[in-house]
C-alpha cells in the first residue's frame, strides 16, 4: 500500500563514473545493482540499433547499463509483462522500471502484489509521437548524407546536466549538437493525446520508487548542485523505504522537503497547445525541415531571434 505522501530524497552515487554515465544521479544503477547481487533480474528500456525504444530483461550489469539515459520516445514492452510474472511466479527478485502508466498497467496485469516484486517509475514529461522520431532522423541523414550510428537525447557530458542538448553521431564521422527534437518535445504539440488527461501527473505513483531528474536542487539541497546530475526519489511504500536503505552506502544522500521539489509533471499534465491541429497539418503537408524552421527553432533566422531575445533581457536588466 502507497503513502499518501511520499518521502523526498536527493541522491547522488558516489561512484563519479557511475553517475557520468547516468542521465541524472546515479539512483537507478544504485537500486538495480542490489537487485542483481540478489541473483535478480531486471527490466528497463533500452534503444535499439534503429533507434527504437524496447524493453529488455537484463541479469547483468553489462545489459543493465544500456538502460541508462535518456529516451523521449515510447518504449516497445512486447512480453515483458509475461516474463515478469514467470519470474517472480518462480521466486526470482525482479526490478521493473517504466513509466508511471507502464507500472500501473503491470500490477493491473499481474493482479496479485508480489513480494519480491520492485517497481520504479519514472517522472513523465509525456511521450511524443514516434512518427516525428522516426522523420527527425531522416531529416538529419539527409542534410549530412550519411546514416546515423548513435544518439544522445540529452549530452550530459559535453554539456553538463542542467542543458539539454541533443549529439546525433554519424556513420561518416560527423557529430551534430541540437535543440530540434527537444524544442519540439517541450512545445507539447508531438506529445499522445492521453497525456494531457494523465492521471499520474501528481506526487501519487504506482511505483514503490518513483524517480527523476531534481530540478530545483538548488533551492532544496544546494550542496549537492553541480551540474553532473542529481536524482530526485520518491519512495512511496514500506518496500521502496527498504532497498533506499539497502543501497545507501552506495549513495550519497538527503532527505528534503517535498514542497521544494514540485516540478510541473508533479503537479499537474501539461495544456494541450492551441495550434497542435496546426502543427499536425502542417506535419502532414510539408518537409520536416518546414517544421524543424517553425516549430523547431532551426535555422538562421531563429539564431537572429534568439540573439535579439538573448539582448533584450541583458537590456531589460
Amino acid at each position: 500500500m502507497n503513502w499518501r505522501e511520499p518521502k523526498v530524497y536527493a541522491i547522488r552515487h558516489k561512484n563519479e563514473d557511475i553517475r557520468a554515465n547516468s542521465r541524472s544521479g546515479g539512483i537507478f544503477t544504485a537500486l538495480s545493482d542490489k537487485v542483481l547481487e540478489n541473483d535478480g533480474v531486471v527490466y528497463g528500456c533500452v534503444l535499439t540499433e534503429k533507434f527504437e525504444a524496447i524493453h529488455i530483461r537484463a541479469e547483468n550489469a553489462q545489459d543493465r547499463d544500456k538502460m541508462r539515459g535518456s529516451k523521449y520516445i515510447q518504449s516497445k514492452l512486447g512480453d515483458t509483462f509475461v516474463r515478469i510474472k514467470e519470474d517472480v511466479e518462480i521466486g526470482r527478485e525482479v526490478l521493473f522500471s517504466g513509466t508511471s502508466c507502464q507500472v500501473a498497467g503491470l500490477k493491473k496485469f499481474l493482479k496479485i502484489e508480489y513480494e519480491n516484486l520492485i517497481c520504479i517509475d519514472i517522472v513523465c514529461h509525456g511521450v511524443p509521437s514516434k512518427n516525428i522520431w522516426k522523420e527527425y532522423l531522416k531529416w538529419q541523414q539527409m542534410k549530412y548524407r550519411a546514416k546515423v550510428i548513435a544518439v544522445d537525447f540529452r549530452n550530459k557530458k559535453d554539456f553538463g546536466w542542467r542543458d539539454h542538448v541533443e549529439s546525433i553521431y554519424f556513420e561518416n564521422g560527423k557529430k551534430v549538437n541540437g535543440r530540434v527534437f527537444k524544442n519540439l518535445f517541450y512545445g507539447h504539440s508531438i506529445l499522445r493525446p492521453s497525456c494531457y488527461e494523465c492521471k499520474y501527473k501528481s506526487i501519487i505513483h504506482p511505483g514503490d520508487i518513483t524517480i527523476a531528474d531534481y530540478w530545483g536542487i538548488e533551492k532544496a539541497a544546494p550542496e549537492f548542485d553541480d551540474n553532473k546530475g542529481v536524482s530526485l526519489a520518491l519512495v512511496n511504500n514500506n518496500k521502496g523505504e527498504k532497498l533506499l536503505e539497502q543501497i545507501k552506502e552506495n549513495i550519497e544522500w538527503k532527505k528534503t522537503k517535498l514542497e521544494d521539489s514540485m516540478q510541473t509533471p508533479l503537479k499537474e499534465p501539461f495544456l494541450k497547445p492551441e495550434n497542435r491541429e496546426q502543427f499536425w497539418k502542417d506535419f502532414y503537408e510539408n518537409s520536416f525541415e518546414y517544421i524543424a524552421k517553425k516549430y523547431g527553432r532551426y535555422g538562421l533566422a531563429n539564431k537572429i531571434k534568439a540573439v535579439f531575445r538573448k539582448i533584450k533581457v541583458k537590456l531589460i536588466r
